[in-house]
């Protein structure tokens, strides 16, 4: 069966190719069905809302320190778990009950191509891992605004109270770049940290990304009125879970965004 090196370093052997697996992953659960292979997955976390027929497989619950008697009941020959110390613990009991686990860290476009071939792999069908990876490629480089020196400089708030704001780890920050914007907090590696008032008003964003239809709950609070952005409501909105996630979805995720960024200036 395959042999696979997963993104914890871990090296994983199947005794065949994957055909029933669990995913604790939202954007692993659109990179099997964009794999063509929907029909193996036979266990999927609350939040996997996409492709739509994501929603006939059974839940497990939550793909953070999921519910191992969950998982187990699918009978998985493959889980595939998002890397992080929260999941540690499960991930080490299904292995030592027998079951085969890949640990993704999936937060980047790189990390999105690596385990498109790397879930490919495990389905015996590498070939489809190497073209969805430069499909998805080529639609990113496609969707990509080119003159983006002088974008829209731009806060990408993850949460804001406490504010955690999104640096050049994450893949927000990416479609951000990809779609003409600047991440105020591009100069930070991180996916994602907390941040003081003190940093957002010295940074005075031209604007905040805000994912979902609400006004971000900090809107009307008085300590916050110090950012312009917020006084003079400068949001940029963007919907769905493509914002959220990693996905074979990101070049429409740059393109929606850069219709966003392009009324806003």
């Amino acid at each position: 069966g395959p042999r696979l090196i997963d993104d914890a370093g871990t090296a994983v052997t199947l005794a065949a190719p994957a055909t029933r697996i669990v995913s604790l992953v939202p954007a692993v659960t659109e990179l099997l069905f964009a794999l063509g292979a929907g029909s193996a997955i036979v266990g999927r976390t609350q939040w996997c809302d996409y492709p739509e027929a994501a929603a006939l497989i059974p839940s497990v619950g939550d793909g953070m320190a999921p519910n191992i008697e969950a998982v187990l009941g699918r009978r998985p020959d493959l889980v595939v778990a998002y890397r992080s110390t929260g999941n540690a613990l499960a991930v080490a009991r299904l292995r030592e009950l027998g079951v085969a686990v890949l640990e993704v860290a999936l937060d980047r476009f790189e990390d999105l191509e690596r385990d498109a071939r790397l879930l490919a792999q495990a389905l015996g069908r590498p070939a489809v891992g190497d073209s969805l990876a430069r499909a998805v490629g080529a639609d990113l480089d496609a969707a990509t605004v080119t003159d983006r020196a002088a974008g829209p400089r731009i806060l990408i708030l993850a949460w804001s109270d406490p504010p955690i704001a999104i640096g050049r780890g994450s893949f927000q920050s990416e479609i951000l770049e990809r779609a003409g914007g600047q991440n105020v907090f591009g100069d930070q590696a991180r996916p994602s940290f907390p941040v003081s008032l003190e940093a957002v008003v010295d940074r005075n964003p031209d604007g905040i990304l805000i994912v979902g239809d609400e006004d971000p709950p900090m809107a009307g609070r008085p300590e916050w009125q110090a950012v312009e952005a917020v006084t003079h409501r400068r949001y940029i909105r963007v919907r769905g879970s493509m914002f959220s996630r990693p996905s074979p979805r990101i070049g429409d995720a740059v393109r929606e965004l850069a219709r966003s960024l392009a009324s806003f200036r």
